[in-house]
């Protein structure tokens, strides 16, 4: 059964690549309407998130909380990535090492110009209140990569238990989130291992579609699973479990996400022939092609230039509607272009960092000790900031430690394959490389 799954080619889904790309969109557009920096007569600066405090968003943002899907999605391409590369010979060590310069480079980037930007900043005059509310700013898509990244980097281990015992694993993973959203109250801190045990069994919904799971059910059970999930939500925060917001589930994520994620994951493979044949438009496929190449960047960059773009303003005289007024929502059609017009040359000079890695002849790769290495010091900086909030000395000390783990990480491997056999003519057959082609690159990225 393992090898029989494995043999399989990992093929392009234009589905996948298009709801990815929605999805970053969605989040992009969220958060436009969500940040509101105020001045206040008295020089001091706070922020407001005005979506948060809209009655109709609660149930809204049921419907739209899409970070479970962008998991699930991982999932797919990321369980396809390692099979291929395992086939090729690389190790779990390897896929590691490849996973974390495709997340790492794009985010130690993020935090150095971000760091000497505020820095000079500072210098130049500007209050330290702005400059802190600029940093906290950078830390809020630090979350999401340090959660993704710990999802995908346990892809190989999780990828050989789904192999063997999928519902079983699926399971225990389940159980270990009931386990910790139980003790949570007695034990606060517990509530944060959840960033693990929630994300994994969100992105092992991801190694059933590409098994054919849900492929293989009718309509009406996809229908009945989604329905199913949403209905065990609604009673969880309907008792008093868990809020019935889900925007405060999911920091830290509890059992609330997960449902979502099945809910999601049915009905992607419900709307799946549809988007499909949506996703091969050629002009379609043209956009998604080149937002899903710098679909990092695009995730780092959008929040912290639309902080500082409001930061900025607020040091001028331009018109600054209310919060929550018609006009303030109106405004929300220009900020999201500027914010689009200034990711565009932030995206052409930096989208660089997220081009695929690769592998001279002679590279064997660093260490296994040295890739656990760069595992931690990319962590300890990214945890620090969730516990204690990021400020400007550790969005440098981030940076920092963000370059040893590339360096750390050197060369991409080359793993060693058996000789290629003999053909008719004699010669031995074209070797494989343990890089993915270049037409099933966007199975590489995240």
């Amino acid at each position: 059964m393992e090898r029989a799954r494995q043999s399989q080619p990992a093929q392009r889904d234009p589905a996948i690549d298009l709801v990815r790309f929605v999805c970053l969109l969605l989040v992009v557009v969220a958060h436009c309407m969500m940040v509101s920096p105020v001045l206040h007569r008295d020089g001091t600066v706070t922020t407001e998130n005005t979506l948060m405090e809209q009655a109709w968003f609660t149930p809204v943002v049921w419907l739209l909380m899409i970070v479970p899907l962008f998991f699930v999605l991982g999932g797919v391409t990321g369980l396809q990535s390692w099979r291929r590369l395992k086939a090729r010979g690389g190790t779990g060590f390897d896929f590691a090492q490849l996973r974390l310069l495709r997340l790492v480079r794009p985010a130690m980037a993020l935090l150095a110009l971000m760091w000497a930007g505020l820095w000079a900043a500072l210098l130049l005059g500007v209050h330290p209140q702005v400059i802190q509310l600029m940093t906290t700013g950078a830390a809020m898509p630090l979350w999401f990569l340090a959660a993704f990244l710990t999802a995908q980097l346990s892809i190989p281990l999780l990828a050989r238990l789904h192999d063997r015992h999928p519902l079983a694993t699926f399971g225990a993973l389940v159980a270990l989130i009931i386990a910790v959203d139980s003790l949570r109250g007695a034990i606060p801190l517990l509530a944060f291992t959840n960033l693990i045990f929630v994300w994994c069994a969100v992105q092992q919904l991801g190694f059933f579609m590409v098994d054919g799971y849900f492929e293989h059910r009718s309509r009406p059970w996809l229908l009945g699973m989604a329905v199913f999930s949403n209905l065990l939500l609604g009673l969880a925060t309907g008792v008093g479990l868990y809020p019935g917001n889900m925007v405060v589930n999911i920091n830290p994520p509890n059992l609330c996400l997960l449902l979502l994620g099945v809910s999601q994951a049915a009905t992607l493979q419900l709307l799946r022939p549809g988007v499909r044949w949506l996703g091969s438009v050629r002009w379609v496929q043209r956009v998604v092609a080149v937002a899903g190449r710098r679909s990092m960047t695009v995730y780092l960059w959008h929040l912290p230039l639309l902080v500082g773009m409001s930061a900025l303003l607020l040091l001028t005289d331009f018109p600054k509607p209310s919060a929550g007024t018609a006009e303030w929502w109106w405004a929300r059609i220009p900020v999201f272009c500027v914010v689009v017009g200034l990711l565009l040359p932030t995206v052409a000079l930096l989208g660089r960092l997220e081009d695929r890695p690769t592998a001279a002849s002679h590279a064997r790769g660093p260490s296994r000790i040295a890739v656990v290495t760069a595992a931690v010091v990319v962590f300890v900086p990214v945890a620090d900031a969730a516990f204690n909030g990021l400020t400007l000395a550790l969005l440098g000390g981030g940076a920092a430690c963000f370059a040893l783990a590339v360096l750390l990480l050197g060369r991409v491997p080359t793993p060693v394959l058996p000789p290629a056999p003999v053909g008719a003519s004699g010669e031995r057959n074209h070797q494989l490389s343990a890089l993915p082609e270049q037409g099933l690159r966007a199975n590489l990225e995240s």
